[in-house]
């Protein structure tokens, strides 16, 4: 009977505990005080031997409100992002250019090996420290799969994976990675951290006229970039553990290395990759780019998908030939998103059209603009817009969970890249045939906004368009006023 009681007691005691934990407000509810939102450019811009890295100050209010950082690199062709990995779920589009894009997943077999190799050649060479001889053989390479990349490529990359970037096109190729530091696979602090393999990221020049870029916890303060991970190590231990020379270490560490977290490849990277076709490149069926319901193999870590592109017109979500059109990303298209409860968002507007009215129901919105400009409005539960302005090329905003937001494209058009904070975002028109408005009585629309019978009917049905509405010509915007 007493054995019953305490198990009685404990069970009480862990539901207690449970309930406390599933509903206290995560840190990201606590700092989403937002009263006021502006377009957020780069805070800090860096200079390296191949390309530049751009910074967002992730102590902004608004992105510690979403919880998230955001950077954009510029790779010169020929030019190597550096091999490194982040505490956060990582999320990258393709602005501009083609290049490759390498994950070293952890546990995963080599799948690329060298077609032609080499006669193995045993030779003695000679062991750091009179510590004995090695036998070395040459032979091909092996290593796990590389991606080739465009613009309009999705690419994601789980906590803690060591990936790169190269650019092996004519022209820079501009990534725009957002990584979600609130996310419960970061146990760190909130901060964003880079872990570089190689190189020394501290080389890096920042530009004149920038901002230096710093969070400051208490005494405690945390540089955009350190140097790679083997800096800190002993030289004698990396010796002994590589099984290398001393020279080899030291260069393991970075040691004078100027050159930054984007490096020139000297006569173009060497990778091995299968062999391309004369077929078109738009008429080649790419799996990683079919979207589909996840399997036994894309669940597979080995096996999962880490790329889809977004911007193939032919599979846009909603379209309208006189306003533009969406594409949508989420986990049921690249499953990976699901652990990592993040979404993408390509936005494409004509001149002059608009995005109806609405909000997002579960998910922070980042919009990243990657041509053109538009006036865009944000609306909260406030007696004013938190924002009302023009948001242009290369600028960022973020749009709160539930707050709606309208958005008109100037005259050059206007489009965008969202990430938002959900894998399953979704999406609440005002206006259209699949808007809240519509969906609503005529009577509960007379008495809500004191209007007639009539007037409610025009608002139901008037437009007609699915969340993408065509600018109307002048003379009928005359008639309807």
């Amino acid at each position: 009977m007493a054995k019953l009681s305490l198990l009685c007691s404990l069970s009480v005691c862990f539901l207690i505990l449970f309930h406390t934990q599933a509903y206290q407000p995560s840190q990201r509810q606590s700092r989403c005080q937002v009263q006021n939102i502006d377009a957020l450019e780069p805070t800090q811009k860096v200079q390296s031997e191949a390309g530049e890295t751009e910074h967002w100050d992730q102590s902004n209010e608004q992105l510690e409100c979403a919880g998230v950082s955001v950077t954009r690199y510029t790779i010169q062709p020929r030019g190597l992002l550096l091999p490194h990995y982040n505490n956060a779920p990582q999320i990258t589009y393709v602005t501009q250019g083609r290049g490759m894009h390498g994950a070293a997943i952890p546990g995963c077999p080599e799948t690329y090996q060298s077609s032609q190799q080499s006669e193995q050649q045993q030779q003695q060479v000679p062991y750091e420290q009179g510590q004995g001889q090695e036998e070395r053989s040459t032979q091909g390479d092996q290593h796990q799969k590389v991606r080739e990349i465009r613009q309009g490529d999705i690419l994601a990359v789980p906590v803690g994976v060591a990936n790169w970037f190269y650019n092996d096109g004519e022209t820079p190729l501009v990534l725009v990675t957002l990584l979600d530091t609130s996310n419960n696979e970061n146990q760190l602090d909130d901060n964003r951290r880079t872990f570089y393999l190689g190189g020394n990221p501290q080389g890096q020049q920042q530009q004149r006229g920038s901002l230096p870029f710093r969070r400051t916890h208490g005494s405690q303060q945390e540089s955009s970039d350190a140097g790679n991970i083997f800096n800190g190590m002993d030289e004698q231990i990396l010796t002994e553990a590589f099984g290398v020379r001393q020279e080899t270490a030291r260069k393991l560490r970075g040691e004078d290395d100027n050159r930054g977290n984007i490096v020139r490849v000297e006569n173009r990277l060497g990778v091995i990759r299968p062999p391309k076709t004369e077929q078109p490149r738009q008429q080649q069926p790419e799996e990683e780019d079919q979207p589909g319901r996840p399997n036994s193999l894309e669940e597979s870590l080995c096996n999962t998908r880490l790329k889809i592109n977004i911007d193939n017109p032919s599979r846009a979500d909603v379209y309208n030939p006189q306003a533009g059109r969406i594409n949508r990303i989420n986990s049921r298209k690249l499953p990976i998103l699901r652990d990592f409860n993040l979404n993408a968002e390509r936005g494409v507007l004509y001149r002059n059209a608009i995005m109806a009215p609405h909000w997002n129901l579960n998910a922070h919105s980042i919009i990243y603009v990657t041509r053109g400009s538009a006036q865009v409005q944000i609306v909260g539960n406030y007696q004013q817009p938190i924002y009302d302005g023009e948001l242009r090329q290369d600028q960022i905003i973020v749009v709160p969970q539930n707050f709606a937001v309208v958005k008109r494209a100037k005259d050059q058009g206007f489009e965008w890249i969202a990430f938002k904070t959900n894998d399953n975002a979704m999406v609440n028109p005002l206006v259209g045939r699949t808007s809240a408005i519509r969906a609503m009585p005529e009577e509960i629309l007379q008495n809500a906004f004191r209007i007639s019978s009539e007037e409610a009917r025009r608002l139901k049905y008037n437009r007609d368009e699915v969340e993408l509405l065509a600018p109307r010509p002048q003379s009928e915007q005359r008639d309807v006023a």
